[in-house]
């Protein structure tokens, strides 16, 4: 009697086990591609929305959105796409790469960020500043911010006589790091970035939004997610009002300025 008592024990115990881990697998990871400068903003709303799903398993991957725009037309795994330029996503709905609408997760800012310098004093003219040997910006040809502080540098009539002091970042996350770590002595960075809480100590000059095109940034749910509830349901919670709460404070504009 002992003796059957024991297996049972055993066996349900054992079935208990594989129903557990059953369960577990049927949750499907998401894959997300963000622009660089949506860390501190996405870091935040992923907490947020396991809130409400906690088994939720959310992998991000953050960098240049030219980079990735190249990668998912390739044939990347990415559930859901986020770029610092809408026009990347529009252009992978185009080529009928997604499985959702393109939405705006927000507008982005350019600012003048430094350790070593207050750019509120001269604002852009900072940059010609004799002790001002090192200018970060990210890579123009497909990081969004770098294209527009290209842009506002040319307004300004300002880019020939900077362009040789320029340090190159892969993405607008490594242009910051530049300037934090003092490879730099300033940079044009993201708004978000110099708002995240690494970046304290420095000071920062916001860029007026009209010296270049606007930083609209948007999403979009690639074909790779078909069929993926998380994805879809994280895809629907970006336009919510706490992860808008969330955007916003770290700097991302719901509205073109």
């Amino acid at each position: 009697m002992k003796l059957l008592k024991r297996i049972f024990t055993l066996t349900f115990i054992a079935l208990t086990t594989m129903f557990s881990f059953a369960k577990a697998q049927t949750v499907t990871p998401i894959t997300i591609a963000a622009a660089a400068d949506l860390k501190p903003a996405m870091d935040t709303i992923i907490a947020a929305y396991k809130l409400q799903d906690p088994t939720a398993d959310i992998r991000v991957t953050y960098g240049s959105s030219g980079k990735f725009f190249e990668q998912i037309t390739n044939g990347a795994p990415f559930d859901i796409y986020f770029s610092a330029d809408i026009d990347y996503p529009n252009k992978l709905k185009d080529k009928s790469f997604t499985a959702s609408e393109v939405k705006t997760y927000g507008y982005g800012t350019l600012v003048l960020w430094s350790k070593k310098l207050d750019p509120n004093d001269k604002k852009i003219l900072t940059l010609l500043k004799d002790d001002v040997l090192k200018v970060a910006i990210a890579n123009p040809d497909h990081a969004p911010y770098g294209a527009r502080a290209v842009e506002s540098l040319k307004y300004y009539d300002l880019y020939d006589k900077v362009a040789g002091k320029f340090v190159i970042g892969e993405n607008i996350a490594q242009t910051a790091q530049f300037v934090s770590t003092g490879a730099a002595d300033i940079g044009i960075i993201a708004l978000s970035l110099a708002l995240s809480p690494n970046m304290q100590g420095g000071k920062y000059y916001i860029i007026p939004n009209n010296t270049h095109a606007p930083l609209q940034q948007g999403y979009v749910i690639l074909k790779h997610a078909e069929g993926n509830v998380t994805a879809a349901k994280f895809y629907t919670f970006i336009s919510s009002a706490s992860a808008v709460k969330i955007l916003t404070k770290f700097g991302f504009s719901q509205t073109a300025k």
